[in-house]
């Protein structure tokens, strides 16, 4: 459709985009009050969600470069354009297993520096002290503060996060490195450095303990992503050629677009902020499409599915949390929560009295990525073979056929590799939730309370609602009197499909076998 807005896919360079007239969200008003305000920043946000680009309009604006700003807010809030000398360091890009991939990184970029200010190249390893020379070397022939900008600071300590001595090794070299930006504090125009997580700030910049850290700071809660505010202002002919393109209306594709890619909140009086890479892929291509897991399994995510055992029904309920159990340094987490939500997986629901919030993933993206990310470790590492188990499996429940269901269930179980650590009941309780979650048409709930106890799981469709009872080496008769002797079904007594009519009720016993690793058998019964 002629019209529509050229959007920025994959492009983070701000000159770039304002110059060719790429779409950019106008984050200028929020650039200016953070560089008036303070000057030694830290922030934190999920990958693909735009620090980069902020970074790269960071530079700019010290660059002096007014031009780029022509019509953005900055236009008409800046006065000065003052030029400063900028040292963009960024750590993205790299691949850090050993301690020369840091190395070579540190010393390209000094070296760089050393030669635009004319600065014989000091020795290699030297970084404390040859940063702190090109600092005070462009100070001296500029007459102007420097600004020093770091991108994806973490990025070394993510890669080498199942490697702790390398880890620490790095970490004394990126201390070396950032060493100066507190004794030169006095004449740096502006700090920013950015990143995924947030590590203690005495493992790397051990001294700045000057730093800001704006991470959930309401005022900059949307200095990275796209508003709902900013969506339904400035993108309805995009939504409307989405709804045109999908045979929705233009009110069922706006919800489709927050079902599918909204739901961040990154302080406590956040507005919803959607993912920008996943939202400006899907206003572009006229699809609903899981855009922020396409480009391969985060090595973070894959990392912390190995380390710790993921309690997937938890994270898909919400969850009560302090800001102490997910807003904490990374290297001193003892479970996952911190990691899984600075890195996205998990964002702020809500927000409750006595400093207590509510987790949980933010919309159904992450929900999906993250459960098909985790099926590998249940079931088999083929992908291939995990897929087309499930479509076949889904298929079998929207056609209210239960039996060739657990048939297809079983067979699969048969194949999944054997480990004798994982093989308890909570593990396939687990692997059986993952598969019907992943079925995406269908409404499912694990320890589904009643008024007696609580359900294994309960399977919902559009027709029918299956509430199971699992038993490891035990008896199917046993697991359906429990369903009876609770009242599991009891919630469900009425409820009514999309056609008014009462939805077929069935209650599930299910036996795993330990001895053959599958399902032992089953019974179904009407309710």
């Amino acid at each position: 459709m002629e019209g529509l807005k050229q959007f920025p896919i994959g492009m983070q360079d701000f000159a770039q985009i304002r110059r060719n007239g790429y779409y950019y969200v106008d984050k200028t008003k929020l650039v200016h009050k953070m560089t008036h305000t303070s000057r030694f920043y830290f922030l934190s946000r999920p990958r693909r969600f735009g620090k980069s680009l902020l970074v790269s309009t960071l530079k700019c604006y010290f660059e002096g470069r007014k031009d780029l700003f022509e019509g953005l807010a900055m236009e008409t809030l800046e006065t000065e354009w003052r030029q400063h000398p900028v040292f963009l360091m960024s750590f993205a890009g790299n691949k850090y297993t050993c301690g020369k991939d840091l190395a070579d990184t540190l010393n390209y970029k000094l070296s760089e520096w050393e030669k635009a200010y004319g600065i014989v190249p000091g020795e290699t390893g030297a970084w404390g002290v040859r940063f702190e020379r090109v600092i005070t070397a462009a100070h001296e022939q500029t007459g102007a503060e420097p600004v020093v900008l770091v991108d994806e600071y973490d990025a070394p300590l993510l890669d080498t996060m199942d490697d702790p001595d390398l880890q620490l090794k790095l970490k004394q070299e990126m201390r070396k490195f950032f060493s100066p930006l507190k004794d030169k504090g006095g004449i740096l125009r502006f700090v920013f450095l950015t990143g995924i997580t947030k590590f203690s700030q005495l493992s790397i910049f051990s001294e700045l303990n000057n730093l800001k850290i704006m991470t959930m700071n309401d005022d900059y809660a949307a200095i990275c992503g796209i508003t709902k505010e900013e969506l339904l202002s400035q993108m309805q002919p995009e939504i409307q050629a989405l709804a045109d393109k999908q045979g929705l209306s233009y009110d069922e594709a706006v919800d489709a677009l927050a079902q599918k890619y909204d739901g961040y909140h990154f302080s406590k009086n956040s507005p919803d902020v959607y993912n920008p890479f996943s939202l400006i892929n899907s206003l572009s291509d006229g699809e609903l499409t899981n855009y922020w897991f396409a480009t391969g399994t985060p090595t973070v995510l894959t990392k912390l599915i190995q380390k710790y055992r993921m309690d997937v029904e938890l994270f898909d309920k919400d969850f009560p949390a302090t800001q102490n159990m997910f807003d904490a340094p990374a290297e001193t987490a003892t479970d996952p929560i911190p990691l899984l939500y600075q890195s996205g997986y998990l964002t702020i629901k809500e927000t409750r009295k006595g400093g207590r919030y509510m987790l949980g993933f933010p919309n159904d993206e992450v929900r999906y990525g993250f459960m098909n990310c985790l099926l590998p470790y249940y079931a088999t590492e083929t992908v291939s073979q995990n897929d087309t188990f499930l479509m076949a499996f889904s298929d079998a429940l929207e056609d209210g056929d239960l039996e060739q269901a657990l048939t297809l269930m079983k067979a699969f179980l048969s194949s999944v590799p054997y480990n004798a650590e994982r093989q308890d009941e909570n593990h396939y309780k687990t692997l059986f939730y993952l598969i019907a979650r992943l079925c995406t048409p269908f409404v499912v709930r694990t320890e589904e309370a009643s008024a007696a106890g609580r359900s294994d799981m309960v399977v919902e469709t559009e027709k029918a609602v299956y509430v199971f009872e699992f038993k490891l080496d035990g008896t199917v008769d046993d697991a359906l009197e429990q369903i009876d002797g609770k009242g599991y079904l009891i919630p469900y007594l009425g409820r009514k499909g999309a056609d008014g009519k009462p939805k077929d009720l069935y209650k599930v016993g299910v036996n795993f076998d330990a001895s053959t690793r599958t399902l032992g058998g089953w019974k179904v019964r009407e309710g």
